[in-house]
């Protein structure tokens, strides 16, 4: 069950608390016009480990602006096998796709790290972008960034190890969590890696002998973020040059 607070144009959205706890790229990048206009329509609410967001094929009524924890995009195999293809956390939206003509979700969206989030109505954004361009140029981006690191991911799969990837993932997570410990279970590792749970564990043990991290009973907590950072492939560096590219260092408001 989702816990939200009052939805609606009263004075909680325009309360100072609020806008400043406000982790999202997204929304952090938008001129002070923009947010302000938007803020009412935004609905803060807690998020739950396994919860779905979006489900294939099913219409898409809202869209959500991580503001901590993370979201699995997950495609299913006709045989019931799952694996991740992509990851939103603080940098992004769910499914931003949906405010260019695709009505119905292409791929399932599941929470994995719970955290909270800022939902609102996709009609409403849709009507807010007609009106202004910062907000449009906005989810262009962000469209650009989540078909870049669709394609990043995929290279990643081919050509990194499985060492590499993993670390690849962690900082990800890392990152949307917003804390150095966070809950993460070897099935979702094995998910996010598209390997069997063995890998998993084989990966973990010999990052926690080097010290990186500890991984006890489904949480992880890093413990040398840069050795992290220095073990994992291109593909973070790479993921964080170009969300810096698109929205700038992050606004503190």
């Amino acid at each position: 069950m989702l816990q939200k607070r009052p939805h609606g144009p009263g004075p909680e959205p325009r309360d100072s608390t609020f806008v400043s706890n406000i982790a999202n790229h997204i929304l952090n990048s938008l001129p002070h016009a923009t947010l302000k206009r938007i803020l009412p329509d935004l609905e803060l609410i807690n998020t739950v480990s396994g919860q779905i967001i979006d489900q294939v094929d099913r219409p898409i009524e809202y869209l959500y602006f991580i503001n901590r924890g993370l979201v699995s995009l997950v495609k299913t195999m006709q045989d019931g096998r799952t694996v991740e293809v992509g990851a939103v956390g603080i940098e992004g939206i769910t499914d931003p796709s949906a405010l260019f003509g695709i009505d119905q979700a292409i791929v399932g969206s599941i929470i994995q790290i719970p955290g909270t989030a800022m939902r609102i109505r996709r009609d409403i954004l849709s009507r807010e972008m007609e009106k202004d361009d910062a907000l449009l140029d906005a989810m262009h981006k962000c469209v650009r960034f989540a078909t870049s690191q669709i394609m990043q991911v995929a290279a990643c799969n081919r050509l990194h190890c499985l060492e590499e990837r993993c670390c690849f993932w962690l900082l990800i997570a890392h990152d949307s969590a917003l804390a150095k410990s966070f809950p993460l279970t070897q099935e979702f590792l094995a998910m996010m890696l598209g390997v069997q749970r063995a890998g998993v564990s084989i990966a973990a043990c010999s990052l926690q002998k080097a010290g990186l991290i500890q991984y006890t009973r489904g949480r992880v907590t890093i413990t040398d973020q840069s050795g992290l950072k220095d073990a994992s492939c291109e593909c973070y560096g790479a993921m964080q040059a170009e969300l810096k590219r698109l929205f700038g260092t992050p606004k503190r408001r």
